[in-house]
């Protein structure tokens, strides 16, 4: 299977002055575009949608190629023809996250109120707001129900949220290396990350973009700290040893400065640190409104968001009385392991959507 060939990433407008897009925070954006890529083809009866939300400083190109074959989309082993999620069956709809900076509104995209970057001025962000801007997306492409939501890491958070927004929209949810609530140690990361963002001397008060500089080297450092999360000592030692680890993580780093902006990083990073879906007392019920089949999978060399944080969702999702499965997943590459093919992990992803 040689998978999908070449892709393009389109963009929709799902907010405007007469439809704002109001946050949960308070704020509102005017303007808002998304990025997206489809996989597929729509069947007659548009129930075979499959939607897929990525991780943190993920994109809309989750699969196929943009013109050169060996640079491939981020889950491209996942997406395809044949695959786990498979196109030959399914719709699949992959859009960019609000407050990202691939194509989708976020700190680097101009605020219609003063022509400049919004920067520092982009409002906070939950993960119900990602959620809306996808729900948007799909009403101009005109979807309905969802065949599944797939989604790794921040992504699996937002097919969470899925289940509570709109809780007869999906007929099963897919969430692999997720969490529901991030421990002391994980936001203790995210801290040292924006502070090596904040403290770099062309962030500027987040006004860099306006003066033509970027923090780059905060972001970079930002970048190798957290790319250290996501790989596990065994998986380290084996591929990079002693002697190795230092050039790996600086060449992560350089290409990650690369492709990303790090206003978007802060953003997204302190929208994960408040993510606690649980403790609102009207998610449990909003979620039972609902019967979705949920598949957890989680990874046991995953120390970032191991087996205890799908357990956890396991546990608040069954008490609300929907059919849920975890799968603890043998693999030595961490928390990476959601975008790589431990034995067993396609399987279990591929069996589930296609169940009856």
């Amino acid at each position: 299977m040689s998978g999908l060939g070449r892709v393009e990433t389109r963009t929709a407008v799902v907010a405007t002055p007469a439809d704002p897009l109001r946050l949960v925070g308070g704020g509102v954006l005017t303007h808002v575009e998304v990025a997206y890529e489809t996989y597929g083809d729509l069947a007659p009866a548009r129930d075979n949608v499959v939607l897929v939300a990525h991780a943190l400083t993920g994109d809309a190109h989750a699969a196929g190629h943009h013109g050169d074959p060996s640079r491939r989309g981020w889950w491209d082993n996942l997406i395809g023809p044949g695959r786990a999620v498979d196109t030959d069956r399914f719709f699949v709809v992959s859009p960019n996250l609000l407050g990202g900076c691939r194509g989708t509104t976020g700190p680097s995209s101009t605020d219609p109120a003063t022509g400049a970057p919004y920067g520092p001025d982009f409002p906070d962000l939950h993960v119900r707001d990602l959620v809306e801007v996808h729900r948007r997306l799909l009403g101009v492409l005109g979807v309905g129900r969802l065949h599944a939501g797939v989604g790794g890491s921040l992504g699996g958070m937002q097919v969470l949220q899925w289940l509570a927004d709109e809780p007869g929209r999906l007929d099963r949810a897919v969430l692999v290396a997720a969490t529901s609530l991030l421990t002391a140690e994980n936001i203790g990361f995210s801290a040292i990350a924006r502070e090596a963002i904040t403290s770099d001397p062309d962030y500027r008060g987040g006004r860099y973009a306006e003066v033509g500089v970027r923090p780059d080297r905060g972001l970079k450092v930002a970048r190798m700290a957290a790319h250290l999360t996501y790989v596990s000592a065994q998986g380290l030692e084996e591929k990079y040893g002693r002697a190795g680890i230092e050039g790996y993580l600086q060449h992560q780093g350089d290409v990650f400065v690369d492709r990303f902006d790090a206003g978007s990083y802060l953003v997204l990073t302190r929208l994960l640190d408040s993510f606690d879906p649980f403790a609102d007392p009207a998610f449990a019920p909003a979620v039972a409104g609902g019967a979705p089949r949920v598949l957890l999978i989680s990874f046991d060399s995953d120390w970032r968001f191991g087996t205890a944080h799908s357990a956890r969702i396991a546990e608040h999702l069954g008490a609300a009385g929907l059919a849920v499965r975890h799968h603890e997943v043998a693999s030595p590459w961490g928390h990476d392991s959601f975008l790589l093919r431990p034995p067993g992990y396609h399987e279990l992803v591929a069996d589930f959507l296609v169940e009856r």
